[in-house]
C-alpha cells in the first residue's frame, strides 16, 4: 500500500455515461429501465442475469451508476478519514458489474498505481464497464482487469488483497453465497467495504455481515464507532445513510421528476485488519435545525443510541453543528474556528 494524494474531483463516471444512450429512444430506455429496477436487483439468481444485452446494460448503467457511484464514494470518504495514511495498492471488486465501486476508489485514492479488479458473472456488463472505463482519466482504472467470475460459495480471492469492495450485491445472493463472499473477503483482503440499500432488509444484511467481519478479527472504522454489538433493535429501526447524486435526463424521463438532484439511500461497513480508530461518534439522522438549537441523533461508544442538543450558548460547537451533515462525526474533530 502507498500513502494518499490529494483527492481530485474529475474521477466520475458522468462523463463516460453521458453518451451511453446515444441512437436509444428515450421511451424504449425507460422501459427497459423499469424492467430491470424491477427484476434486476433482488430476485434474480446470479446464474440468470436480467442483463441480457449491451441496450439492457446500457439503460442499467445510465440509471444505476451514478447513485450507486455516490453511494459507495461517500462511504469510502467516511473509511479514508479513519485511516488517512492508508491506501490500496490492489483492489478487488466483487460483482461489480459496470464498476461504480472501481470508480469511487479512483476519486477516493487518485494516486495512479493501484491495480483494480472488477469481478462479475454477467460478460455484457464487464465489457461495458471496460469501455467506460477507457475513458477514465485514471490509469488504474484503463487498465484495470475485468474478469467473468460466479459470484458466492467457491469464489477464491487472491492472499494479501488491500481493498474488497463489495456493493449492492449482497441482496442478489442465496443465504449461502451471501455468507461465503464475506468470509472470503474477510479473509483475504486488509479492508473491506460493503454496501447494500437503505431498507430495512438491505439494513439487516450489512448487520449480518458486520457480524462476520468482526468475528473474523476484523475491526470496524465506519459508520460504527465501535466494535460491540449494534444497539438498534432489528425490525424497530435501520441504520442508513444518504449520498446526493445529480439526476441525469434519463433520471428524470424515467421518474418524471424535476429536481436535477436525489438522495441514494444506502447501508454500509467498513471493516481493517490493520490498526485504526473509529469514530468518536455518528450522526445517524438527519439534523434539526431548530430556534437556537440542533438536536443530533447520534451512536456513541458508550451510550449507544442518544440525542444531544447544541445550543446557541455553546458558540463555537454550535456553528459547527449547524453546519454537520448526516452520517459526519460528532463533535468534529478539529475544533471549530473561534
Amino acid at each position: 500500500m502507498h500513502a494518499p494524494d490529494a483527492t481530485r474531483t474529475d474521477e466520475t463516471p458522468q462523463t463516460a455515461l453521458a453518451g451511453l444512450l446515444d441512437g436509444l429512444p428515450p421511451r424504449q430506455a425507460a422501459q427497459a429501465v423499469d424492467r430491470l429496477i424491477g427484476h434486476y436487483r433482488g430476485r434474480t439468481p446470479t446464474d440468470a442475469p436480467v442483463l441480457r444485452d449491451r441496450s439492457d446494460v446500457a439503460a442499467y448503467a445510465a440509471y444505476r451508476m451514478p447513485a450507486t457511484f455516490e453511494a459507495v464514494r461517500a462511504a469510502l470518504t467516511a473509511f479514508r478519514a479513519r485511516t488517512p495514511d492508508w491506501a490500496p495498492a490492489s483492489h478487488i471488486d466483487i460483482g461489480g458489474g459496470t464498476g461504480a465501486a472501481s470508480w469511487a476508489v479512483a476519486a477516493t485514492w487518485p494516486r495512479d498505481g493501484h491495480t483494480t479488479t472488477v469481478l462479475d458473472w454477467a460478460e455484457p456488463a464487464l465489457a461495458l464497464g471496460r469501455e467506460l472505463a477507457g475513458q477514465a482519466p485514471s490509469e488504474a482504472l484503463r487498465t484495470a482487469r475485468w474478469q467473468r467470475r460466479a459470484i458466492g460459495d467457491g469464489l477464491a480471492l487472491p492472499d494479501g488483497t488491500d481493498l474488497v469492495t463489495v456493493s449492492y450485491v449482497l441482496g442478489e445472493l442465496t443465504e449461502a453465497d451471501r455468507q461465503a463472499v464475506v468470509a472470503e473477503a474477510a479473509r483475504a483482503a486488509q479492508a473491506v467495504v460493503l454496501l447494500e440499500p437503505g431498507t430495512p432488509d438491505g439494513y439487516l444484511r450489512i448487520r449480518e455481515a458486520r457480524d462476520r467481519l468482526l468475528a473474523a478479527g476484523l475491526r470496524i472504522v465506519a459508520p460504527c464507532p465501535h466494535g460491540a454489538a449494534c444497539p438498534i433493535e432489528p425490525g424497530a429501526d435501520w441504520c442508513h445513510f444518504a449520498a446526493r447524486v445529480r439526476r441525469s435526463s434519463l433520471h428524470r424521463q424515467v421518474k418524471g421528476g424535476s429536481l436535477p438532484y436525489e438522495d441514494e439511500k444506502f447501508s454500509y461497513v467498513a471493516a481493517v485488519r490493520f490498526d485504526a480508530a473509529p469514530a468518536g461518534a455518528r450522526v445517524v439522522r438527519r439534523p434539526q435545525i431548530r430556534k437556537g438549537q440542533v438536536l443530533l441523533d447520534l451512536c456513541a461508544p458508550e451510550a449507544g443510541l442518544a440525542r444531544t442538543t447544541v445550543t446557541k450558548r455553546q458558540g463555537p460547537l454550535y456553528r459547527a453543528a449547524r453546519d454537520v451533515s448526516w452520517g459526519d462525526v460528532w463533535p468534529p474533530e478539529e475544533e471549530p474556528p473561534r
